[in-house]
């Protein structure tokens, strides 16, 4: 007779029940994050798609509008005018914060005395609110006794309006972003750096001594992908970004700093127009999309 292989033996009863009892054992850890998708991420998101077709004013009844409130949007000034001061924070900031990470986390890959105490100091700004950072910042950027002017005026240049120019305003909130996210920048660059094997740096210091040569052509290719991950990570980031400007310039001076999170705020809580505020959301959402799937495809060749 032919032996049965141990696979197509019928399991016994306590062994079929203890199978049963592990996979339900799966589902119940899984359920939990499962419920906190549904309910903190999926249904908040359909229903602002929901509610950015009615108009709803607190209050009001609803009445259906349709795609009234994204045509609004092209046709509203404040619209454009967020948007532009968002990509304008969204370059200065991203390149800023890569740049500086970079230049840091190179510096801090080599052999320094107390170089621990060093990472760890650089990496306090991470761990704070951006709204308390926003308002410290109010009393650093003050046009009379601010620590920043009075270090322009004693090597002898003029103060600079920081928080009353609307150029100057931008610049500022841009500053101190930079200064909050250039440690997250530093963690992940450090990591990427100290991964690296060191017999491609022996093999190469053979060839060349310049550092510069090594570093364009050995280090940046290998932490291309990286650099280009927490790139997209801060686009992503700075088009939400709120709680700067809310703190340190409350939009102003007029609506020269009022970024398009901002500006999603004040026409939902303040102008109490939630219909609106969902169909901005929304276009935001949209122009994040686009901007990632551009991002991805022309760094493709990166990640392959």
């Amino acid at each position: 007779m032919k032996a049965i292989r141990a696979e197509e033996r019928p399991l016994a009863p306590a062994r079929r029940r203890r199978l049963h009892l592990d996979n339900a054992a799966k589902y119940i850890f899984v359920l939990p994050g499962i419920i906190w998708v549904l309910v903190f991420t999926l249904f908040p998101l359909l229903y602002s798609l929901r509610m950015s077709v009615f108009e709803s004013y607190l209050g009001l009844p609803e009445r259906f509008v349709g795609l009234a409130n994204y045509l609004r949007a092209f046709g509203d000034y404040q619209f454009w005018t967020a948007l532009q001061v968002t990509v304008i924070l969204v370059a200065i900031s991203v390149c800023g914060t890569v740049l500086l990470g970079l230049l840091l986390a190179l510096l801090f890959n080599q052999p320094i005395r107390g170089i621990r105490i060093l990472r760890a100091l650089f990496t306090l700004p991470l761990f704070a609110t951006p709204v308390a950072i926003g308002y410290l910042a109010i009393t650093i950027y003050d046009e009379d006794t601010g620590p920043v002017n009075a270090l322009l005026t004693s090597i002898g240049l003029h103060g600079i309006p920081w928080l009353s120019s609307p150029v100057w305003s931008v610049l500022a909130v841009a500053l101190v972003d930079i200064w909050q996210w250039t440690p997250f920048c530093l963690i992940v660059f450090l990591a990427a750096l100290q991964g690296l094997p060191d017999d491609l740096y022996e093999a190469a210091r053979l060839d060349t001594s310049s550092r510069w040569q090594i570093f364009r052509g050995l280090t940046l290719p290998l932490i291309a992908p990286t650099i280009l991950t927490v790139g997209i990570l801060r686009i992503v980031e700075t088009f939400k970004i709120v709680d700067i400007p809310f703190s340190l310039t409350q939009g102003g001076p007029g609506i020269s700093t009022r970024t398009y999170s901002f500006f999603v705020y004040v026409e939902g809580l303040r102008f109490n127009d939630p219909g609106y505020a969902s169909a901005l959301a929304y276009l935001l959402l949209i122009l994040v999309l686009v901007v990632a799937t551009i991002y991805f495809a022309r760094t493709r060749g990166v990640f392959d």
